[in-house]
Parts: C-alpha cells; structure tokens; sequence
C-alpha cells in the first residue's frame, strides 16, 4: 500500500482482523495523535465503499422516534440472508459532537451475550466484536442519558471482506431524540405503518436455557420452572409490556405468580386491537434435554393492521423476573413479512417486587417501579451478580418463523424457497381454550369408534389433571368425544344420512322378570344424492327386572349410571345404584341389592411437584436475652388432593442474643467474730462470699465485710496487769494458729489454673456464644468442701444480623 499506509492505523481499524483499505496521509496521524482521542479516530477511519446497499441495518427495538431518559432498549445490527459481516464498531454520540470528548457519548451500552460482543479496550463506550469470523446478528442494550441531552445518533460501522460499511450511511445510523415532559408515560409507537398485504401466519417456539448448570448460583432445584407463555398479535396502538412502561395488573400477576388468567383478559378486551391470543403451556421443571421434551410452541396471525407481537413468561420461582419480547414487527418496509426472527432473552424486573433471590419472600415496590432489564450489578445476593459488572448470561432463545401467507400478496421481492414451501404449510388449528393454570397429561390414544357400520358413532380419549395452580379457576373435562363412522365409510359420502344421537333407552316393559326396552335417533341431513335413508332410527333390546317374580320378591327399579370413578389415576371404584320400587307382598325383608361396585381404571398416576410459596421471614428470637429460637413458614399452593406433599412446612433454628445480665449472688452474712480485745473498747467483724461475680451489666456486687464496735470489761492498771494481759494475747495467738492448722488440715485450700483464652464464635452471624473456663490445679480430697469445683462463663458474639 506504500509508505502512507501505518499499521497503527488499520489496527484501530480493523481491530483484530487484516483488511485492505486506504491508508492515512501522515500529516492526518500526526493532528490526530494531538488532539483526537481513539474513539474519534475510529469514526473517521475510511475505506472501500459500496453505493446502493441495503444489506446491513441498525434498529432499535420498537422503532422509538424519542426515548425515555434512563430507560433500556434492544439495539439490533443484522446483515439479510445472504450477507454477513466479520466486525463491527457501535457507538452513540450526542447530535453534532464528534466524539473526541467523553462529554460527546450519550448513554451506555450493557453487554448482553459476551461470545459476541464486548467493550473496546481503548475506546470503552464503543461496542465491539469479541471474536472476528462470520455473523448475521449482534444484540446489546443501550440505556438512554439523562433529562436534557437532545437527540442522540447512534452509528455502526461494518466490516465484510475487503470492504467497510460505515456510520454514516442511512440504514447504519439512526437519530432518536429525547422525550418532552408534556408527553411523559406516553408509549412510544413504530413509526412506519405497515403496508403488506393479505396475512400470515407464525409459529412461536421457546428454547429455555435457565439450568442449574448454566446459572448454578442459588438455582431452585425443586421448583424451578417456566410459567405459560401468554401475548398476542396486536396493532400499534395497543402494548402489552415495553421497557420504561409499568406493569399492567395482568403482566403484575404474570411476573409474580405465574398466572396468565388476567393477562388473557386484558389482551380480550382489546379485540379490536388484536388478531390471535398467543398461550402455550407451562414448563415443569424450566428445562429438560429436546428429545425427552419437545419445546413449547404457538401459532398466531398478523395482518396489515396487527402487525406486532408480544409474549412474556414467568422465571419461576422469582419476585418479578420474565422474559418476553415487546412490539416485534413482523412486516418489512418493502410490504412483505418476515421469514424469521430469532432473539436471545435475558430476564426483566416488572417493578412491582423488591426482592432480589429466587425464592425472596414477597415485597412489594411501593411505588411501582417502571420494567427494566436485569443486570449484574443490581444486588450482591442476586442469583446473576457479578461483582465486575459482566453480562448476564442468556436464559432462553425465541424463534419465530412464518409458516404460510394467505390472500393475495403484494410484496415487490420475489418469492424464495422458504416461501414457497412454507406457504404450503396446514391451515391453523382450532384454537385451545384449556386455561394455562391447568396442567394435564398428554391425551391417550383414540378409542375405537362405537360403531362397526355406517351409522354415526362416536370415539373418546382422556387425560390425567396433574395439577391445578389456581383453585378459582375450574378446569375442563378430562375425557374427549368425537363423531366417527365404521370402517370404509367416509361423511363425503353422497348418499351418507347424517344421524342424531341415540336417545337413552326408556324403562323396561315389565315391572318383574324380561320385557323389552327401546331407543330412538333421527335423521339430522338426508343424502345429497336425494336418495332415502336406509339406517334403522329405532332399536329394540330385552331387559330383566326383578328376576324372581314371587311374593316374597321385591319390586326395583333399572340401575343407574355409574358414577364417577374415585381415583383421577391409577385403579378406583365406581359404584351404581337403583331403588325399592314396593316391598315383598309376604311381608319379608327385601333381599334385593341396591348397591353395585366394581373397579375402574384411570390414566397412570404420574409424580406431581408441590407447589409451595417462598419461605417467610424469620420471626424473632423467642428470647429477649441469650438463646432462643426462631421459626420461618411457608405454604402448598397445590391441592392437596393431587398427591402427597413431603416437604416440611416450617423451620427452627437457635438464635442468640446478647447475654442477659447476671447479678451478683452473696452467700449469707457469717456469724459475728470476738471482740479483738480483752478488755476495753474494741471492735468485731463478720464476712460473706462471693458466689457469682456480676456479668453482662448486672448489678454490682455489695459490701462483703461489716464492723461493729464492742466493749469487754474494764483494763486493770499496773505491771503485773500488763504482764497478765500480753501472756493472756500469746496464749489466744497460739490456740488460733493451731485451730488453723486443724483446718488446712481438713478442708485444703483449692488451687486453680487460670482462664483459658476464649473459644472461637459459634456461629458467624445473628448471635453466637464464645466460652472459656478455670480449671482446678488441685481438688480437695473432702466432699464437704464444695467450693473446689471448675469454672465456666459465657458471653455473646457477632450478634449483627446476617
């Protein structure tokens, strides 16, 4: 490329992968290394151009003409089959700025699949590729500035091969400007107006990827699930969810219990505004490998005035986390639909819960808090945190692919061979109107028809009721009926009758022994060949009652219907009856049964998860002081009907206060001593022990050793007095000091060891004890001397709350 071309410059470029473009004068390099920053230089990189493509396109999701200050939107780069591109820089700045200030960026990107995309190391508010090879989409999310930035410019640069498609070309740029206050709450609405023709339809399916092996950190072994997709196919001018809006009541009971019963009926009371209910059923447990479980799908329809799709479902169990998608347009620019649309989805915050782990009991957000997407920072217990703010990792993939067109089309792009073949795809099916809080079995096979001819008969098939998740709404039957015909007989048939039902048989006859019984049926549609219907509209049987037609007999009447069997799986009893018409005319007991039983076999008994409410919190230590107790309690949501439950329902553990105060304990006052002299005034003591020195703030201990004065009789004065009185001390010295010797002895003083240093805590928060203790150096042989024992005291430790 010559001496111009700096390697410098085609790395700040290109990145990590070589590439074939103009290079830059020297004189540009130099300027830019003074005063530009990296970022700058990026944006006027230049390269080989392509006029007229439309190959590449940057959008943002729902097409916002203004955004919400502080609010998140998806922002898409995708190349159309059969394009792709190898790198790629995102970034967006202020109207006007250049970018070589950090004041010229607006807002911030948050990464959301890290294999794909990260932040440029030298220009961080750009978003990059992390690897170079082949692609044909990349997400991240882009968080909108604050109050009074103006409109923002968000450009892409492309590469592909030798050449670089570049930001400021249309379909790689888009302006979107901020919101007025007068228009604050207002939903932002796709600007274009779709143009295709006639309608198409889709199918949704949902890939879970939510596992104790892809997010291991606190994962809910037991009760982790996905809740059943509810949304629908809607105009405009109808939103079931958007990020910066706040939860509607039905997308509050979605996120927070899993229900789509009133998300249902919000979407219904918008007929007009809506073509098809999207539902499909619930996951129990969240994930399971595709060839034991298919995935969840749904069927839907858009036209030129719904052209919009929106689901959620609830990662359960959580406070209020989802996923979903929000506003998809599935109509081009060019009158056509989309052939598919494939979108990895990490989990939002509907704003109407405060907690922040799976199972946090309920906290509501008061006030309500507008729905965001969930990041890695929000909160260290949070079962996605990470301290140094990586993207979460994706729980699950939605694609959506158009499976037929029907009415005339009007798309200038030619057909390809998707759709062709996928316009030949069957008409869609009648809708299921099974509410999502009913969990079922699989059906069974279809019964043979109960006719062998022509005639009209009918087949059944049943399904178990494995769990009902909302007791106030009923559940529908669990057996099926449908109209068949015997073998080689077809309802095209021309000269086909189309019959009624058989009416039920009417009573026997006779009131005693055989007679006869009979039904009817008559003819819904003739032939259309306007020939005669040949089948039988009556039917005639024999019938038996009350078999012994004698006086001692009683009269009954026909059995009843069997009632329903007393199992909902496995084997049960079903039971009949019928009643005493008139009693023996002898007079005797009537011997007739009444009563008939017999087993009945329902769909195999399957497992059933309980369905338990998140633990309660704690309730406070039974004590005020020291060591308690403390309890926490949850509940079965599930029936109790539909199988046993072993989880416990409540938990204990010890709890620690700080030590309750320990008062002094004083042995009783000792008898008084002798006056300490032989004559004259004088005084006497007495003494009491310590038997439990004060701890923890008690109270103090009081005196131990109390005077009182005394008199004996009279000194006598002179010599020999004096001589008497120190020989009379001597001889009282000598009995006391052998009266001691007595004592030591017998009762030998105790000798003890000293404290031992304190233990470690028993536990590392919410209360915990340390203990030490003074052991005896030497035990006194006599079991009368009871002081000699080992010590031992206690006291409080990390009694923060955890």
């Amino acid at each position: 490329m010559g001496a111009h071309l700096q390697p410098l410059a085609l790395r700040l470029l290109a990145l990590t992968f070589p590439l074939v473009a103009k290079g830059f004068p020297d004189e540009t390099l130099e300027k830019a290394a003074k005063s530009e920053g990296y970022c700058s230089r990026i944006l006027r990189a230049q390269g080989t151009r392509r006029e007229g493509y439309n190959e590449f396109s940057l959008r943002v999701e729902g097409d916002p003409e203004f955004y919400k200050p502080g609010n998140s939107y998806r922002v898409t780069l995708s190349a159309a089959t059969p394009a792709y591109f190898r790198g790629f820089t995102l970034i967006a700045l202020k109207e006007g700025k250049e970018g070589d200030k950090e004041e010229d960026h607006a807002g911030s990107f948050q990464i959301i699949d890290e294999e794909e995309t990260q932040f440029m190391s030298n220009c961080p508010v750009a978003v990059t590729e992390s690897t170079p090879r082949r692609r044909t989409r990349i997400q991240v999310f882009w968080t909108a500035p604050p109050t009074g930035t103006g409109c923002v410019i968000l450009k892409a640069s492309i590469v592909q091969k030798r050449i670089i498609y570049f930001q400021d070309e249309g379909s790689l740029t888009k302006k979107i400007c901020e919101q007025d206050s007068a228009s604050e709450g207002v939903t932002d609405k796709p600007i274009l107006d779709c143009c295709a023709c006639g309608t198409a339809k889709y199918r949704l399916t949902f890939y879970g990827n939510w596992s104790e092996k892809t997010h291991p950190k606190d994962f809910p072994r037991r009760t982790n699930h996905w809740s059943a997709i509810i949304g629908s196919s809607h105009s405009k001018n109808y939103i079931l969810w958007e990020y910066g809006g706040y939860a509607s009541e039905g997308v509050k009971q979605v996120a927070e219990l899993g229900s789509p019963v009133k998300m249902e009926e919000e979407i219904r009371q918008q007929s007009d505004e809506v073509l098809t209910v999207i539902k499909a059923k619930a996951q129990w447990p969240a994930w399971q490998p595709l060839n034991v479980r298919a995935a969840p799908s749904a069927e839907f329809s858009v036209d030129r005035h719904r052209h919009l799709m929106s689901f959620l479902t609830m990662l359960g169990p959580s406070p209020d986390w989802n996923v979903g998608l929000s506003a998809e347009d599935l109509c081009t620019k060019d009158c056509g639909w989309v052939q598919k649309v494939v979108q990895d989805l990490i989990p939002w915050d509907a704003g109407t819960d405060s907690g922040v782990t799976y199972e946090s009991p309920n906290k509501p957000t008061v006030p309500q808090e507008k729905i965001r997407p969930l990041t890695s920072l929000d909160h260290p217990q949070s079962p996605f945190y990470d301290p140094e703010g990586g993207s979460i990792k994706l729980v699950a993939r939605v694609v959506i692919e158009r499976i037929a067109r029907k009415g005339e089309q009007c798309n200038i792009v030619p057909d390809n061979i998707d759709d062709i073949v996928a316009d030949l795809a069957p008409e869609e099916k009648e809708e299921d109107d099974t509410p999502e809080t009913c969990i079922y079995s699989n059906w069974s096979p279809w019964s043979a028809c109960s006719s062998s001819t022509c005639e009209k008969g009918k087949r059944m098939r049943q399904r178990m009721l494995k769990a009902q998740l909302d007791l106030s709404v009923p559940c529908p039957d669990t057996q099926d009926f449908q109209p068949c015909m015997g073998p080689g007989c077809s309802d095209e048939d021309g000269s086909t009758c189309m019959m009624s039902d058989w009416i039920t048989w009417s009573p026997c006859s006779v009131s005693c022994g055989m007679g006869t019984r009979s039904r009817e049926r008559y003819v819904k549609q003739f032939p259309e060949d306007g020939s005669m219907c040949k089948v039988p509209t009556e039917e005639t049987e024999k019938c038996i009652v009350n078999e012994e037609c004698s006086p001692s007999s009683c009269l009954v009447t026909e059995w009843g219907e069997w009632d329903e069997c007393s199992a909902s799986c496995g084997t049960g009893m079903k039971r009949r009856h019928r009643m005493i018409k008139m009693t023996p005319a002898d007079g005797s007991m009537c011997k007739a049964e009444t009563t008939e039983a017999e087993k009945c076999m329902m769909p195999e008994c399957h497992t059933i998860p309980c369905l338990l409410s998140p633990w309660s919190e704690w309730s406070d230590c039974s004590v005020t002081c020291g060591k308690g107790m403390r309890t926490r309690q949850r509940m079965l949501k599930s029936a109790a009907e539909l199988g046993d439950c072993n989880e416990e329902l409540e938990q204990a553990e010890k709890c620690m206060l700080p030590e309750c105060p320990i008062h002094c304990e004083l042995t009783e006052w000792s008898q008084w001593s002798e006056c300490n002299t032989s004559c004259g005034k004088g005084h006497m003591i007495r003494t009491r022990m310590i038997k439990i020195e004060p701890q923890f703030g008690g109270a103090a201990c009081p005196e131990t050793v109390q005077r009182s004065k005394c008199r004996v009789r009279k000194c006598l004065r002179g010599a020999g007095m004096e001589k008497r009185r120190w020989k009379e001390a001597r001889e009282k010295r000598r009995s006391e000091q052998a009266k001691k010797s007595l004592d030591s002895e017998q009762y030998p003083v105790c000798r003890m060891k000293p404290w031992t240093a304190w233990t470690e805590c028993s536990t590392l928060c919410g209360g915990g004890i340390q203990e030490r203790y003074m052991m005896v150096k030497k035990r006194s042989k006599s079991t009368q001397f009871t002081s000699c024992k080992d010590k031992k005291e206690l006291r409080a430790c990390n009694v923060h709350p955890c």
